[in-house]
């Protein structure tokens, strides 16, 4: 898939997920998508919420530890309070690069993110991690020689086993310095039977590949997990009570620091 093509004919992975969280930028083919979705796991919008709230918890985690610099891949349509502005209420001089493959994920953010001198959006594919890697508009704002928290929320599992998504982690491990922080949300099919949803992404310009908690787990090879490890997201960490069926949330979140370099 080009970062390049702008297809709205199908639904796309970024566009359902703002719907679900009751976002506006998105299309009928991605209103119909995620309606079929809820329909085969009705806890699929509390799970999209719930995701989005560890995404919140772990980037002041991150940042409290000193971090600076934020690389967050696969960064989805803009919906407050996005990550700078997490980071920035914890710590102003927060630099935040945001990587998305959809030309239109890149054009709203344009138009509503601030686009001060330490914040950048550019189109870029993790699946082609050396570029993301190599981007000037990363390189701008990403010092490679200084912590970097890492985010990959709610994105591997839009890649396939043949795109080798290990050896995607690893390559983007390898140019964080010691004192970084990967940041990893990841859907599972552990709880339920998740096929008839997975289905729904089909005919979606990404599949849907659920993986087991041993598998998400071993996404973090080279990092340290902090505790309490990995977790359903709603359980990283909690810091207001569990949303109801909170048990039943198909998301596995996790935040590990890479303590060599």
């Amino acid at each position: 898939m080009s970062a390049e093509e702008m297809d709205t004919s199908r639904p796309h992975p970024a566009r359902i997920y703002d719907y679900l969280l009751g976002g506006k930028i998105n299309y009928e083919v991605d209103q119909l998508a995620g309606d079929a979705l809820a329909a085969k796991a009705p806890e699929v919008r509390i799970g999209v919420q719930a995701n989005r709230a560890f995404l919140q918890r772990a980037v002041r985690y991150v940042v409290g530890t000193g971090v600076r610099q934020i690389l967050d891949i696969g960064t989805g349509l803009p919906t407050s309070p996005n990550v700078h502005e997490v980071a920035h209420e914890a710590a102003p001089d927060i630099r935040v690069a945001y990587i998305d493959n959809d030309p239109i994920v890149k054009a709203h953010a344009d138009a509503l993110l601030s686009r001060s001198g330490a914040t950048s959006v550019a189109l870029g594919d993790l699946r082609d991690p050396q570029a993301v890697l190599d981007h000037p508009d990363v390189r701008r704002i990403i010092d490679f020689d200084q912590p970097v928290a890492l985010l990959l929320l709610a994105v591997l599992h839009f890649v396939t086993e043949a795109e080798q998504p290990a050896q995607i982690i690893a390559t983007l491990r390898d140019a964080l310095p010691a004192g970084s922080y990967l940041v990893l949300s990841h859907a599972t099919g552990d709880l339920a039977d998740r096929d008839d949803a997975r289905a729904v992404y089909n005919n979606a310009t990404a599949t849907m590949n659920l993986r087991s908690h041993a598998e998400v787990e071993r996404f973090f090879d080279g990092f340290d997990l902090v505790e309490p490890g990995l977790t359903q997201v709603p359980f990283w960490r909690p810091d207001t009570p569990p949303p109801p069926r909170a048990a039943e949330i198909g998301f596995y979140g996790g935040v590990a620091r890479k303590t060599t370099g």
